[in-house]
């Protein structure tokens, strides 16, 4: 059998059983399997994604929620990991330091999860439900705008309610702070911003 090997091919040849060589002797011969042995699973491969917005300021950088759990009847599911969503058109990935510490703010046992209030007179919160605290702020709005509302200034028509203030919130779509806004106006306050502002 003729076989042609070009000089070229004698070198990498040469090459390749020299290297071979040269790390079999100096002990990495089971490096390949030794590393193929310690390559763990992605650590978020079986985590479920969820996309949110940073809530600490007015930038709005987009987050991703890592969680474990499947959500069934006995599983409780957790956010494990917190990340800069890579796709968001504002931060492209990137987080703060604020907002890289959001795994601690969603951790956190003293963050306030429910409606709390504290009766007059008394110097304790207690829990109330949605309906109770949406209800009472219905109703203390009303009553102060009845009570200040102005609708002429002399002759001149005004319509206007100062004794309220409205915040907004900054991580909102275009159309919600758009439906906030004709609210808070339709309704005569004055006193009306935006946390983008702040």
């Amino acid at each position: 059998m003729n076989v042609q090997v070009s000089r070229r091919g004698l070198l990498k040849g040469i090459g390749v059983g020299l290297a071979g060589g040269t790390l079999g002797a100096l002990g990495f011969g089971d490096l390949q399997p030794a590393a193929a042995a310690a390559v763990r699973p992605f650590k978020l491969a079986q985590m479920r994604e969820t996309r949110n917005t940073c809530p600490y300021c007015s930038v709005s950088c987009g987050v991703i929620l890592y969680s474990l759990g499947d959500r069934s009847k006995n599983a409780k599911s957790a956010v494990m990991h917190v990340e800069g969503d890579p796709d968001h058109p504002v931060n492209r990935g990137t987080l703060c330091p604020k907002g890289s510490s959001l795994l601690d703010f969603v951790r956190s046992e003293t963050r306030t999860k429910y409606p709390m209030y504290r009766a007059p007179g008394t110097a304790e919160f207690k829990r109330v439900s949605w309906d109770f605290a949406l209800d009472r702020i219905t109703k203390l709005l009303k009553e102060d705008r009845d009570k200040n509302f102005v609708a002429k200034n002399g002759d001149l028509t005004v319509n206007r309610w100062t004794t309220t203030g409205f915040l907004g919130a900054s991580a909102t779509t275009n159309e919600t702070a758009w439906l906030t806004y004709k609210t808070v106006r339709s309704m005569g306050a004055l006193v009306f911003d935006n946390q983008a502002r702040v």
